[in-house]
């Protein structure tokens, strides 16, 4: 599997991480967002080709599929100019930053028929598979999911620290992981919504606090709270509310109500969220099958999105 990553920053890295661990793929191109560094970084990971053009990459011989880790304002275009190209593409989250996109992205895949996948790496997280498969099971139904995604960002840096060339949303993309994932786990589209935003930050441009809420035709609530304001412990924490007990998620940790760890390690083949998230987009490929967490199935979170931006303006 010859494979393009696009995107040279904090995010690309992590893929190139992953794919290491993954046996029959090879990264042949990087495209960043100069030739200059991209060349930096496929030096450093052996990779044979660079450079700051798409176009380029797409056209090499022999590539499969591309994956974009590029800001989230180029992540439409770029989708729909891999798979014109026939290239099976892996978009990360978001697949866009407007309903319109989003949907134009899953029109280019029925049309192309390439394998078309958004990177939303919570369905993957062992702590969260290990929830999912028990709700499939009919062991737990979920009440209640109250989550925290905080982080400290009152300068436009990535996760690196170093200064980033777009800004981040809190809607758009941060949100955008606990509203697909409430929809994963509960098996329904939100049927009630609700959102709330703070102040507009004067240089960035961007609420920096929001707080959002869902509810299932069934009844189950998702209560979401969003900070870039936050100067404490950051990531996201998930406190999932069931019929059947109380379970506290933290990426790849997962305790139950009385904070008792549950092992986690033999839910899948790696602890690595981005791993197992990049091993399904080359078994989707392989088999010729649609994968978890395609675009057509990640399109009815991006429909909430669009429905909370519209309460908030």
């Amino acid at each position: 599997m010859k494979v393009g990553l696009v995107g040279q920053g904090a995010f690309g890295i992590k893929h190139l991480e992953a794919m290491a661990k993954i046996a029959g793929v090879e990264v042949v191109s990087l495209v960043g967002s100069t030739r200059e560094k991209a060349a930096e970084v496929a030096a450093a990971w052996k990779i044979p080709h660079a450079t700051g053009d798409l176009a380029e990459a797409l056209a090499l011989p022999g590539l499969d599929a591309v994956i974009l880790t590029t800001p989230t304002q180029m992540h439409a275009d770029q989708g729909e100019q891999c798979m014109r190209a026939g290239k099976h593409v892996m978009i990360e989250i978001p697949m866009a930053d407007s309903l319109a996109d989003s949907e134009r992205l899953v029109r280019v895949q029925r049309e192309t028929g390439v394998i078309g996948m958004a990177g939303h790496t919570r369905r993957f997280n062992p702590s969260h598979q290990w929830i999912h498969k028990r709700v499939l099971a009919g062991e737990l139904r979920i009440q209640q999911m109250d989550v925290q995604t905080y982080f400290f960002r009152r300068q436009n840096m990535n996760a690196l620290g170093l200064p980033r060339s777009w800004t981040d949303h809190l809607l758009w993309h941060h949100a955008c992981h606990t509203v697909d994932l409430f929809r994963y786990q509960t098996g329904e589209t939100a049927a009630k919504t609700y959102a709330l935003q703070g102040p507009i930050h004067p240089a960035l441009g961007i609420a920096m606090d929001m707080s959002i809420g869902l509810k299932t035709p069934a009844g189950a609530l998702c209560t979401l709270s969003l900070s870039f304001n936050n100067d404490g412990p950051l990531g996201t924490f998930f406190r999932y509310i069931c019929d059947n007990g109380t379970f506290i998620a933290r990426y790849d940790e997962l305790l139950d109500g009385k904070g008792n760890a549950i092992d986690v390690s033999k839910v899948d083949v790696s602890m690595n969220g981005i791993e197992l998230q990049d091993r399904e987009f080359f078994a989707a490929i392989e088999a010729g099958r649609e994968p978890n967490s395609s675009l057509a199935q990640c399109l009815p979170a991006m429909e909430t999105l669009d429905r909370l931006e519209r309460q908030l303006e």
